[in-house]
């Protein structure tokens, strides 16, 4: 009977348990959205889960109903496909940042862009360019570069841009072109900042979803992520102003 009794009572502790704030968020904002997610909870006491992929598949997860509260996207159409699949409510999308590209190898030296090309860079590591918005960036930039058609058959493609650069830690490649929030504190290996000129503005957007538990507190953690403390942060991570 006690035993009983007590199953009940843990039963209801976990039932009573908070729901977090359930966040999809860009690879490219995993350093940057962990501190801001802390700094989130101790302001709040809201618990705040994030899931890091790439924008396209968490647009899918999304489309097919998956129930998050915010969606930070790398790109802002994929806000818009969600939205228009009826996930997210259009009427609070908003830029939050403006995201840059850059290259980064554990032992080799970057002085160019050009140089990603030497003969020893055998792997040249990317997110996908058909869902990840960095990917498409880097392809965009190596094209305009005149660097494409000699590196793709180097290429090789991760799902995001986190395991783009996982590639190049470990040896599976030696270069990664990622999000230089991915990069930028980083003080092993050697990273190189690409020229913006070379692909189209990665402007990053977010939105509050339908089908996540807390409603409310998506819409202060939006309100959050435009304080003047949280862009400097951004900011910091490699970050531009998306307005």
């Amino acid at each position: 009977m006690r035993a009983f009794v007590l199953l009940v009572f843990l039963a209801g502790c976990r039932s009573s348990a908070p729901v977090p704030l359930r966040v999809a968020a860009a690879s490219d904002l995993t350093e940057a959205f962990t501190e801001l997610g802390a700094r989130f909870e101790a302001e709040t006491k809201t618990k705040v889960v994030f899931s890091f992929g790439s924008s396209g598949l968490l647009a899918k997860q999304l489309a097919e109903g998956a129930p998050f509260d915010v969606f930070a996207a790398a790109n802002a159409s994929f806000v818009d496909d969600v939205i228009q699949a009826g996930a997210c409510d259009g009427a609070t999308k908003q830029k939050y940042a403006r995201g840059r590209l850059a290259a980064w190898s554990l032992a080799g030296a970057l002085p160019s862009l050009e140089s990603i090309a030497d003969a020893g860079n055998r792997r040249i590591a990317l997110a996908n360019p058909e869902h990840a918005p960095y990917g498409r960036a880097a392809k965009e930039a190596l094209e305009h570069a005149g660097l494409w058609k000699r590196l793709e058959p180097r290429v090789v493609y991760a799902e995001n841009v986190r395991q783009a650069l996982q590639l190049a830690q470990t040896g599976n490649a030696e270069v990664a072109l990622v999000a230089y929030s991915n990069v930028i504190n980083r003080t092993d290996g050697v990273k190189l900042l690409i020229d913006p000129s070379l692909y189209a503005p990665i402007e990053q957007s977010l939105v509050r979803c339908q089908r996540g538990a807390q409603p409310e507190a998506a819409k202060r953690f939006l309100e959050f992520l435009v304080t003047d403390e949280s862009r400097a942060l951004l900011e910091r991570s490699g970050f531009t102003h998306g307005d």
